[in-house]
């Protein structure tokens, strides 16, 4: 892996930053990617496959020991958070916290015999929350990856580093996460993830340029809240769970495809329509990624964009993630959706992207019409609400200035 190296307008960010908070220069720098899901809508939590990309928008981190039992972290226009490492427990007061992801990756090193010490850092950020690119696994491949270096003379892994942020997410944050972001942010470039194995998840590399084929990789915003979207985004894994019970399995890859659909009269009587139609789409979205995988090795864009189409189609159609039950006056997922096929006009491919319901629309764009595109799509959802982005050969790393 090639070293990264940041610019020295970022560089000159992060010590002036780093000197006003803390009062010395900084030592070192890191610096983790956001990620975005190429295939694999919402088939993570029922333990299927998933092909993602680090992305070349990150989180980055001045850094310095101080010699004390604090962490000491100050993310740009954010409170300062300050850990006392003597106490790496679950803290309650701290569920959904920034200082809980903090102490959570702290407190997994430790277990794995890392002697954490304190340090201080400043952060600044380009992975934006909400931006549907995990600016949440950024943060905590970014922790990882400075203490990995700074106290464990870089013994974790990549994936490692990816287990040690999901399990901060879960035990210390509370939030029941799945390891599809870690894993893309940590690992970085474009992987694919079976997670039947759920204690040793297989990951592949896949060496591919998108730019290569003449298509742009964009995200779009929708520009819309995830406030009170809570119950929308629990029902989907909720719902194949409900399915998996009646099989007496715990996630839908343990059943057999063909034993679902000989089930499917008594199980729309037991829990609905919707559970059995998001069913379908995650046996069908499960075997698209692979098929991704192959169609990039083999060069063969055209049947990879094919397949992104019919991503996008099953996610709207089956999963049912594009518009929030009873939504008919906001429905702005759908929106950016129709914006993309009315400025792609057949070409390309467009898919929901994510959780869904609120958050963003992944397009891979031919660059001849790139600029109408995005000039489409910021017209009517606001400037800057079209991304374009670019695959990142590093995960989460060490940085050097120039």
């Amino acid at each position: 892996m090639t070293q990264l190296i940041i610019s020295n307008e970022i560089k000159k960010s992060l010590d002036t930053g780093f000197t006003s908070c803390f009062g010395e220069q900084p030592e070192r720098y890191f610096s983790a990617p956001g990620r975005t899901e190429i295939g694999g809508n919402h088939t993570d939590h029922q333990r299927g496959r998933v092909l993602a990309a680090a992305v070349n928008l990150d989180t980055v981190a001045a850094v310095r020991i101080n010699s004390s039992h604090f962490i000491r972290m100050q993310s740009a226009g954010y409170p300062l958070c300050e850990i006392d490492i003597r106490n790496l427990t679950p803290v309650e007061a701290e569920i959904n916290t920034t200082p809980a992801l903090i102490r959570g990756v702290a407190a997994r090193f430790t277990q794995l015999g890392c002697k954490v010490e304190g340090f201080d850092a400043y952060v600044e950020s380009t992975v934006l929350p909400g931006s549907g690119l995990s600016s949440s696994a950024a943060f905590e491949v970014l922790i990882g990856t400075m203490i990995n270096h700074l106290f464990f003379d870089g013994k974790a892994s990549q994936p490692e580093i990816a287990m040690i942020g999901q399990y901060a997410e879960n035990v210390f944050f509370g939030k029941p996460c799945g390891l599809m972001d870690q894993i893309a942010s940590a690992v970085g470039n474009l992987v694919s993830i079976d997670f039947f194995d759920k204690d040793h998840p297989a990951i592949k590399s896949v060496d591919f340029d998108f730019a290569s084929c003449g298509h742009a990789l964009c995200i779009i915003d929708s520009r819309a809240s995830h406030a009170d979207l809570t119950d929308e985004y629990a029902a989907v894994p909720g719902e194949m769970q409900a399915v998996c019970a009646y099989f007496g399995k715990e996630v839908l890859t343990q059943i057999e495809e063909s034993d679902f659909y000989v089930a499917i009269p008594e199980l729309r009587k037991s829990y609905g329509d919707r559970a059995v139609m998001r069913c379908i789409h995650f046996y069908g979205e499960n075997q698209r990624v692979p098929k991704q995988v192959k169609a990039l090795e083999q060069g063969d864009f055209e049947a990879f964009l094919q397949l992104i189409k019919e991503s996008g189609h099953s996610s709207w159609m089956y999963l049912q993630n594009v518009i929030p039950a009873g939504y008919t006056a906001h429905q702005n997922v759908a929106v950016s959706l129709a914006l993309c096929a009315h400025y792609l006009q057949g070409k390309g491919a467009y898919r929901v992207h994510g959780g869904g319901f609120a958050g963003t629309v992944q397009a891979f764009v031919p660059f001849e019409i790139l600029d109408d595109f995005r000039a489409g799509i910021d017209g009517v959802l606001g400037e800057g609400a079209c991304h374009v982005l670019s695959i990142r050969p590093q995960g989460g790393v060490e940085v050097f200035a120039q």
